[in-house]
């Protein structure tokens, strides 16, 4: 068979999602596999498995990150490397993450049974905490992997629990010996749902995104004083809770203050004493900016940052902030853009070229190797959530543009 005759086998594809959606299925069809518990070690379990019954080179990296490579002609050759992760959102959905493995999985998969040989070896990759719900911030340990964040403050960082991140990577046996630490890649290629309505409002099976926007996260921690509702009149309150609310409304009136191209996002928030009778006095919230544009989304930051200061001193209720997290925004190589929409058109499915909202570890992978991604609809553009459905169709055209753009590389 030459070449570009070659396809994924849609039905395996779909059977190995099936499989991993049981493990830690919720009962309205989403998953809950969050970083480092028994189900993410479970799935973890399932897929070096699958490794494995490949006869791949298996790493798992002092971090967790699971290495999976397939030889080529020329081993001293840096590899093409496709991944994505394993982990979710609480109550998240079947697809976010996983479609990425499970694709670069079906193509070595596919490359094997058909006895293809590449001139570069290829690696499969789950990166470890992608999501940044269990443990923040996101995207934690491909950023260390690229030499963008410490691995001792990753290590030491906790869950809302109080457990750290080290202890519970050494409970579910994959903290590896392998340093995690950067190394050649010819090309990294994500593939992912698009997370969005666009495609599927344009009618559009391949989304190409021509990069990703900047991440900024913030953890924002008020202090008010606790006391009894009924005795204590409102005049003079220290309520956390009122001067967090009004903090969050400002956050979500900032991108039309800043002219849009922007979104800003209140995701999270802990009340304590969280007792219908006692004024609040200890409230944690977080706030994600979002664009295109870093310096736009840092003005932003600047311009609410000072609004939280101003109703912190207004309320009587001292802040700490916490500038948590930034990544920049993410333009891809565009031989690798340009590879990805070769194969899209070859294959006959129609595409579209796009910006990518939502973060992953290719933001980070962009920072060392030519770095691309893929894109399949997400019905209704919904994701993070239960009812997250692709149609099985474009997960596997999805699959195959992947398997033709790294045959390319690997080959290239």
């Amino acid at each position: 068979m030459e070449n570009n005759q070659l396809r994924i086998n849609g039905k395996r594809l779909q059977d190995s999602l099936e499989q991993m959606a049981k493990i830690g299925a919720t009962p309205n069809g989403g998953v809950q596999r969050l970083t480092l518990s028994d189900e993410d070690k479970a799935a973890r379990d399932l897929f070096v498995k699958w490794l494995k019954e490949l006869d791949l080179e298996i790493v798992i990296d002092e971090l967790g990150n699971i290495f999976g490579t397939r030889k080529g002609k020329d081993n001293t050759l840096a590899p093409v490397m496709s991944g994505s992760h394993i982990d979710s959102q609480p109550k998240g959905g079947r697809f976010d993450g996983i479609l990425g493995v499970m694709g670069a999985l079906e193509v070595m998969r596919t490359l094997t049974e058909n006895s293809i040989e590449t001139q570069h070896p290829i690696t499969i990759v789950v990166w470890t905490n992608e999501e940044g719900t269990r443990f923040a911030p996101a995207m934690m340990c491909s950023g260390v992997w690229a030499n963008a964040l410490d691995k001792k403050w990753i290590y030491d960082r906790t869950d809302i629990n109080g457990k750290r991140f080290e202890d519970e990577l050494i409970r579910i046996g994959y903290k590896g010996d392998t340093p995690a630490k950067k190394s050649d890649i010819h090309a990294y290629y994500e593939y992912h749902i698009e997370q969005g309505p666009v495609l599927e409002r344009e009618n559009k099976i391949i989304g190409i995104p021509k990069g990703i926007v900047c991440l900024h996260w913030y953890d924002i921690y008020l202090e008010g004083e606790a006391n009894q509702v009924g005795p204590t009149p409102m005049e003079g309150r220290h309520d956390a809770l009122c001067a967090a609310a009004e903090m969050i409304l400002k956050v979500n009136e900032l991108p039309n203050r800043m002219g849009g191209n922007l979104v800003a996002t209140v995701g999270e928030i802990q009340n304590e004493p969280n007792s219908r009778n006692i004024i609040p006095d200890k409230i944690h919230f977080t706030v994600d900016i979002r664009s295109w544009d870093d310096d736009l989304a840092i003005k932003a930051w600047d311009l609410v940052k000072q609004d939280f200061e101003n109703i912190a001193h207004g309320r009587g209720c001292p802040i700490r902030i916490e500038e948590t997290w930034r990544v920049e925004h993410s333009p891809f190589n565009q031989e690798l853009v340009k590879n990805i929409a070769d194969s899209a058109k070859i294959l006959g499915y129609p595409s579209l070229h796009m910006v990518s909202g939502a973060g992953h570890d290719a933001s980070y992978m962009n920072q060392i190797a030519p770095t691309a991604m893929i894109f399949v609809p997400s019905i209704g553009g919904r994701s993070h959530v239960e009812v997250e459905k692709t149609k099985w169709e474009d997960c596997e055209a999805g699959t195959n543009v992947l398997l033709h753009t790294i045959l390319k590389s690997a080959n290239g």
